[in-house]
């Protein structure tokens, strides 16, 4: 089955661009494309994307507003986010607001389709400018080596797998467990660094 995406972007030609890249993209099906989001959780609900691809500054209420929409009311429904905003304020909004991703637009063609697919499959791509912002983000009461040490070696390893940006099938496979397995192995992980994402702990893993 293709995955179904949902785009959100007020800028024309890009919309048009982004819309021809998933829709002409074996594997990939553009559900929508929408020049705001003030009727996100109607068109959500109706359409019954995978993924929302979200831009953050359209008119109306925004996609940030439109991200915890979807995170509160559509569950199953991941979103990554498309935006030429790299501030700390606006990257921290988006991440507490429930974004499984974070794109700028200057990302490759290519990359975009692949953090589509990383975020379908339970992963958090980012682009690495914004990976290493979120390392503020964190509380900084216990070093991040004292937190990794408290983790397993196998947990350790699926933490270095989501590092990289490989997805929870992607590491099911390198490590030969099954996904149930690995999302055990994630929820201790959280348990142990006390967090709550997968962005938090890969921040704690570029942090020690």
């Amino acid at each position: 089955m293709p995955i179904r995406v949902l785009l959100y972007e007020d800028n024309d030609p890009l919309r048009q661009a982004f819309a021809m890249l998933i829709g002409g993209t074996p594997g990939y099906e553009l559900a929508g494309a929408f020049v705001h989001a003030d009727d996100v959780i109607h068109q959500a609900g109706a359409l019954k994307p995978d993924v929302v691809l979200m831009d953050l500054e359209m008119p109306g209420h925004g996609g940030i507003w439109a991200t915890q929409q979807i995170h509160q009311y559509l569950a199953g429904i991941e979103v990554l986010i498309l935006t030429v905003f790299d501030d700390d304020d606006t990257v921290f909004k988006a991440l507490c607001a429930g974004a499984n991703g974070y794109f700028l637009k200057d990302t490759p063609p290519a990359e975009i389709l692949a953090g589509i697919r990383q975020v379908y499959e339970g992963g958090a791509p980012m682009t690495p400018s914004i990976a290493r912002k979120t390392l503020q983000f964190l509380p900084r009461s216990t070093s991040s080596n004292d937190k990794i040490s408290l983790l397993t070696d196998r947990e350790r390893q699926i933490l270095e797998w989501l590092a990289k940006g490989l997805s929870y099938k992607m590491v099911a496979t390198e490590c030969s467990i099954s996904i149930d397995t690995v999302r055990t192995h994630i929820k201790r992980i959280y348990e142990k660094l006390h967090v709550h994402s997968v962005t938090e702990a890969v921040a704690i893993y570029w942090k020690k």
